[in-house]
């Protein structure tokens, strides 16, 4: 299956749509390419104006909803990676993957969570989508996100 036929695949599964533009939190640019390099600014899991995931994870969020909200980011990231390059096609490999865990005290299945966003980036991208990552538990995110993730792709 192709990239755009599987990213829309992801999205009927999940039950939201990633075209059109994306809302995004204060004076920056979501997408920046230098050279060979698209980075893709941080990512938190919200649907149109709705932050879908909100809360601490491991108190007021389940392990299951903070991977739910890790694979709404990466599709965040995917869509404006498409909306920058045209297409997922000139994404040649997802260099890094940074994924931030609103967490409670004591929660350490950080890497767990961001297991949500690198499965479905193997899913879409395949081996272009495999990655280098850093999960980081924090003590707030923007707007109560549970999750916020940011990448690095490498670009033909």
């Amino acid at each position: 299956m192709s990239r755009e036929r599987e990213f829309q695949a992801v999205a009927r599964e999940l039950g939201y749509d990633f075209n059109g533009e994306l809302l995004k939190g204060g004076n920056y640019t979501p997408v920046v390419r230098h050279g060979g390099q698209v980075f893709v600014s941080g990512q938190v899991p919200r649907v149109g104006s709705q932050m879908v995931v909100t809360g601490r994870v491991g108190r007021d969020v389940t392990l299951a909803q903070a991977q739910l909200a890790a694979r709404i980011c990466v599709m965040r990231a995917l869509a404006l990676l498409r909306q920058s390059l045209g297409s997922l096609a000139p994404v040649s490999r997802i260099l890094r993957v940074t994924v931030f865990v609103q967490a409670a005290d004591g929660f350490t299945q950080l890497s767990e969570v961001a297991d949500g966003a690198s499965e479905l980036l193997f899913r879409v991208l395949g081996e272009a989508g495999v990655h280098t990552r850093t999960s980081v538990g924090v003590l707030q995110l923007p707007k109560d996100a549970a999750v916020e993730l940011d990448l690095i792709a490498a670009v033909d």
